[in-house]
């Protein structure tokens, strides 16, 4: 932005007025050839009529022009385009069996690699460059395919030909690159077939060339098809040159393959069974939709063949199926409005929730790292969403931001969150430092020898014998020196010292650890699945442990375990199992494994809340839990007391009743002992009251609400 308008510019400018040059030269030679006047150019007819086409037709059968009333083809593939791929090496087709291995248009391919230079193998590797061309078994392809208008001087176009253009990504699975190769052809609307040159990224195929490859009796409307596109093209580009919008188109290809195989690309569309108005009503409601009922789009599918005769390269297509750029469009918008509803429940039960855990009982119950694996989840949640927001086109890419903005907000919230839980039970994990033991007292000194001395005769005090004790003061200590804190001497000794002194600084700093390995885990293909399914798979476990270490419940609402559960599995369900998401993740089958671990894990929180968080422990591993029980079975009131209480609470003085319909009838004082009678309401009452270590007993939500405020001393966790 800083620099628009200056020394970029000029270089810019110069390239797009040389671009304008050569795009003129090139339509004035291809004009003058058309009309058959002298120029400087001549396509140069290739064996495609004799030789590629007949291989071409033995993998395809190109199409006939149907009746419009029985059957049609659509008139339109621009959107996005998926299959795989078989490769073929037509090198070799002469040391095959032609019995065994041999396909049986062997014959055609030796035609079709006749005259090609192949016996130098150095200069055939340089073409077909670092590219592992077997490995690839799966493609993705995006198309634009548009009419060319009349205008100006180019009125007697055929309405049957079109201009295609488009990119072929194939796939390497074991390395994970990728290699692009741009097309530029033609599309038949009557047959549906379709005529292209395809070369890898960095190579620009000669759109003039394209006329080359079409059957004979087509080569003139073709060759006008292109005139006008080559038209086009040159009076945008003037258009730019003189408004100023400038853009560097340059493509990135430090790491992408190198390659030099030029290709020719040939696919038939499948027709449909809908007459052909019909199937031009519905293809106009999917790009201008007029809410209009119209019957189900069929499916859009195609078969191909793309061929390199100067490498000997020839892939097979099989099943390409497509889906149109506005029917993807609108599934991406219906996708973010489902996915904004899920982020803002999970945002109202995670703010309920904050509000139930605001006291530091309910804090010191739940674990941090629930909240933390979710902010993860919900930082890749809010990268993916805007990555998305910024390759989408038009209305798409508003409706997405909504969910990232949401995802945002959880990311911050549930950091907060979990650095607060941080906070209040850092002191569980201090160490008591050790007491130092006093410093050993000085031995008492012996008492002096009692002595004798003369008496003054002349005095009138008789001769008493005066023990005289020299008495020694006790030894004092030295007081021990207060040696102060060395002070950090760099910054990152600081940083060190600040980190392990604050829980809070330690909790941020793990945390911003864990978003850039995220980031960089995101980055690559296959690794983002497996991160993500293990943060669900393990996302309530933390809460498990500490609820069995601890000897106390979870603390956290059912509401928010399944409501969260279930949302956040909305999401990897979609990605991960669903066969149409609009990313085109493969489904995975082991994603069922981690929701059924998911509602394992709130299974088993449920029911701890109900019999124990060790219920579902051995005895001997329960003993290292064992903790203070609040909630004693205490003897239940005389039945026939005025006031059926177990007394009066300390904190509200109120008195503590009793169910009367706990009494059993005899007079066995087993039966009247709480937890003996109806189990039920027995175990609700004792949840009603809570006796402190210091034999204190409490309203057990006074003593809830009281321990938020302050308590004289330590009490263990309620």
């Amino acid at each position: 932005m800083l620099t628009n308008n200056r020394g970029d510019e000029v270089g810019l400018r110069n390239q797009y007025e040389e671009a304008l040059e050569s795009l003129n030269s090139q339509l004035g030679n291809y004009s003058a050839w058309l009309n058959r006047t002298r120029a400087n150019y001549t396509v140069v007819q290739p064996e495609n009529n004799t030789v590629t086409l007949p291989l071409v037709e033995s993998l395809i059968t190109f199409g006939p022009q149907l009746d419009p009333y029985e059957a049609s083809y659509y008139s339109n593939t621009t959107g996005f385009w998926k299959g795989s791929l078989k490769f073929y090496n037509l090198t070799s087709m002469a040391n095959l069996s032609t019995v065994t291995s041999a396909p049986p248009w062997r014959a055609l391919a030796e035609q079709v690699m006749a005259g090609q230079n192949m016996t130098n193998t150095t200069e055939v590797a340089e073409r077909m460059g670092s590219w592992n061309w077997t490995a690839s078994n799966k493609f993705t392809m995006s198309i634009r395919d548009k009419t060319v208008l009349p205008q100006g001087t180019f009125k007697d176009l055929s309405p049957d030909v079109a201009i295609i253009h488009g990119k072929i990504d194939l796939a390497d699975p074991s390395t994970e690159e990728e290699l692009r190769l741009e097309f530029d052809g033609v599309h038949f609307l009557s047959n549906g077939s379709i005529y292209t040159l395809a070369e890898p990224t960095g190579r620009w195929a000669d759109l003039r060339e394209a006329s080359a490859l079409v059957p004979p009796q087509r080569m003139n409307e073709t060759g006008h098809a292109i005139e006008a596109e080559l038209a086009g093209r040159l009076s945008k580009l003037r258009e730019k040159l003189n408004l100023g919008a400038l853009e560097l188109d340059k493509p990135d290809e430090s790491n992408s393959p190198q390659s030099r195989c030029s290709f020719q690309f040939f696919s038939q569309l499948n027709s449909t069974s809908l007459p052909l108005p019909v199937l031009q009503e519905i293809e106009q409601e999917i790009d201008k939709p007029t809410g209009i009922s119209v019957v189900g789009s069929p499916p859009l599918i195609m078969q191909g063949v793309l061929i390199s005769r100067n490498c000997g390269i020839l892939y097979e297509l099989k099943e390409m199926t497509g889906v149109k750029s506005q029917s993807l469009y609108r599934r991406i918008t219906t996708y973010a409005g489902a996915s904004t509803i899920m982020n803002l429940i999970i945002l109202l039960l995670l703010s309920r929730q904050i509000a139930r855990s605001r006291s530091a009982t309910g804090l010191a119950r739940v674990s941090r790292y629930p909240f933390f694996l979710q902010s993860l989840v919900d930082a890749i949640s809010f990268v993916g969403h805007i990555t998305m927001a910024i390759i989408a086109d038009g209305r798409p890419s508003i409706s997405v931001v909504a969910p990232a903005g949401i995802a945002c907000i959880l990311f911050v919230y549930e950091a907060q969150f979990a650095v607060l839980i941080g906070q209040i039970q850092a002191p569980e994990d201090a160490v008591t430092p050790t007491p130092t033991p006093p410093p050993p007292r000085a031995p008492t000194p012996a008492p002096a020898p009692i002595s004798r001395e003369p008496q003054d005769d002349s005095s009138n005090t008789p001769n008493v014998d005066v023990p005289v004790i020299a008495v020694t003061p006790p030894t004092q200590p030295p007081p021990a020196a207060i040696v102060p804190p060395e002070p950090p001497r760099t910054f990152f000794h600081f940083f060190i010292h600040h980190i392990r002194t604050d829980p809070g600084a330690r909790l941020w700093t793990i945390l911003s650890f864990c978003l850039i390995v995220v980031f960089r885990v995101v980055i690559m293909l296959s690794l983002p699945l497996l991160f993500v399914g293990s943060l669900y798979g393990f996302l309530w476990a933390p809460q498990l442990y500490r609820s069995v270490r601890r000897g106390r419940s979870s603390g956290l609402h059912a509401e928010y375990v399944i409501g969260v559960t279930l949302c956040r599995l909305f999401f990897i369900l979609y990605f991960l199992y669903c066969p149409k998401n609009i990313l085109d993740v493969e489904p995975r089958p082991w994603i069922w494994c981690v929701a059924l671990v998911m509602f394992i894990q709130i299974g088993v929180l449920l029911l701890q809340e109900r019999f124990g968080p060790t219920f579902f422990l051995p005895q001997r591993m329960t003993r290292k839990t064992q903790t203070y029980d609040y909630h004693p079975a205490i003897p239940l009131p005389d039945p026939e007391a005025p006031e059926q209480s177990l007394g009066d609470c300390s904190i509200c003085m109120d008195a503590i009743l009793v169910d009367s319909s706990l009494h059993q009838r005899g007079d066995d004082e087993k039966e009247r002992m709480l937890g003996l009678g109806r189990w039920g309401q027995a175990a609700s009452m004792r949840k009603s009251y809570s006796l402190a270590p210091c034999h204190h007993l409490f309203h057990t939500a006074c003593l809830e609400r009281w321990l938020a405020i302050k308590c004289r001393r330590p009490l263990p966790p309620l």
